[in-house]
């Protein structure tokens, strides 16, 4: 017999309930036997099922947590040394990495990982303008700014794995 889905592949498998053939394609481990897609009954599990609202109240909460983050990581940026200027990557990693989890009730998933990233990208870019205008000697070129690299880095890495 054919695969009901397949034609083109033969099988001697069919669906425990409706009986329908099905090849090794097809097939979904179920407690009951092998069934096919259809009465497997197959879902996204909850966690991961973002939804276009959701993903915009992401997109809000990413931006504000970043202008937020950026502006506090800016402002107080520019008194520190190399260890303390590592250590917000850490702060504003998880600050937007839990803003948009929080906004989202707690989802996770690629597409919130991602807006999570850019939360971080605005902070950075906020922070990086915070020190041109309130020192101008601090940051004469981005290749200098290597502490702030690494914090954005980390922060990064912080704010993805708190949406994994």
């Amino acid at each position: 017999m054919q695969c009901a889905t397949h034609p083109a592949i033969e099988t001697e498998l069919a669906c425990s309930r409706c009986e329908k053939p099905i090849c090794s394609k097809c097939l979904v481990h179920t407690p009951v036997g092998a069934r096919c897609p259809e009465c497997a009954n197959v879902r996204r599990i909850p966690t991961y099922n973002v939804q276009p609202a959701m993903m915009r109240r992401a997109a809000a909460a990413a931006i504000v947590a970043g202008v937020v983050a950026g502006g506090v990581w800016g402002f107080f940026n520019v008194f520190t040394f190399f260890f303390f200027g590592i250590i917000p990557g850490f702060l504003v990693g998880y600050g937007v990495g839990e803003a948009v989890a929080l906004a989202t009730n707690r989802r996770s998933g690629p597409p919130l990982q991602a807006m999570a990233v850019a939360g971080v990208a605005i902070a950075y870019v906020l922070r990086v303008a915070l020190l041109f205008t309130l020192d101008d000697w601090v940051l004469r070129d981005l290749r200098l700014d290597l502490r702030g690299l690494i914090a954005a880095t980390i922060a990064v890495f912080i704010a993805v794995g708190r949406l994994r």
